[in-house]
């Protein structure tokens, strides 16, 4: 039964051209609970139900970036006021943000800022910037400073000044037991040398927790605004940030994962991981 299932929404994406036919301005969502796939308005309409919507990625991957900007620009032109968190700029690069979004930085000088704070080809982000300068859609730095996470991932929280924690309270490696398998799958993936696994992991949790703080800093000063935040989709997991988001307000919030590249796989991913996936462009 389970594999006709399966096999029949495979089908029904097919017919539906959600693979590379996929047009730039079409918006498909898999519905990980109704197990339905939602088609622009209906997407749209799912997703203006968050004051917060996460949007996962692969980093390197440009199909990705296009997906996350689809949701920008649908949620932009049903009317929504639309701010973009970003993992990839620290919250010290907030200015830059502000003069690019306002016109006041050629794109030359803003990339040097942008590869100062993110080590991915500036092309892959490229046009999710510019559309946020064209149409002057706040961008939000979320992440904390280089400095910190690299203490934390070599020596550990406890090794922060008061200071340096900044409200972020006692971070440790108390996770679920899935999250933390997928921390360590993290772990594992990197060349950590003699890193000790529970400081990678603080860091891990460093940058949920203050991505999670800085966005619900920015949308109580911007009552009136979704933010779309992206973030690998590591952290944009339910367990990563929505969590802590959810540990200090329970703002609606929605998260949107990327299907696996040219993989159709619902079953790997469930609800609670996310709320959609996003079909491949």
């Amino acid at each position: 039964m389970k594999t006709i299932l399966v096999s029949a929404i495979c089908l029904v994406i097919l017919l539906m051209g959600c693979r590379s036919t996929l047009r730039t301005d079409s918006l498909r969502l898999y519905d990980l609970e109704s197990r339905r796939v939602l088609a622009d308005q209906y997407a749209v309409q799912a997703l203006k139900r968050g004051r917060v919507v996460v949007v996962g990625e692969h980093h390197a991957s440009k199909r990705h970036h296009h997906a996350q900007l689809a949701i920008i620009k649908a949620l932009h032109e049903a009317g929504i006021p639309v701010a973009i968190g970003l993992e990839m700029f620290r919250q010290e690069s907030q200015a830059d943000l502000d003069r690019w979004v306002a016109g006041e930085l050629l794109e030359q000088a803003f990339e040097s800022i942008y590869l100062d704070n993110w080590n991915f080809d500036w092309e892959l982000y490229r046009p999710i910037f510019q559309f946020a300068r064209e149409l002057n859609i706040p961008m939000v730095g979320l992440n904390v400073p280089r400095s910190v996470s690299s203490q934390v991932a070599r020596r550990g929280f406890n090794s922060l000044s008061e200071g340096q924690k900044a409200g972020l309270n006692n971070i440790t490696c108390e996770v679920t037991a899935h999250y933390r398998k997928f921390i360590q799958k993290a772990y594992g993936a990197h060349a950590h040398g003699g890193m000790d696994f529970e400081h990678f992991c603080e860091a891990q949790l460093l940058w949920d927790t203050a991505m999670a703080k800085n966005a619900l800093a920015y949308l109580k000063k911007h009552p009136d605004t979704t933010l779309v935040l992206l973030a690998g989709s590591g952290h944009a997991r339910k367990p990563g940030i929505p969590t802590q988001v959810h540990k200090r307000n329970a703002l609606p919030l929605i998260v949107v994962l990327p299907e696996t590249e040219g993989l159709f796989e619902p079953d790997t991913v469930t609800t609670a991981e996310a709320d959609y996936l996003i079909l491949s462009f």
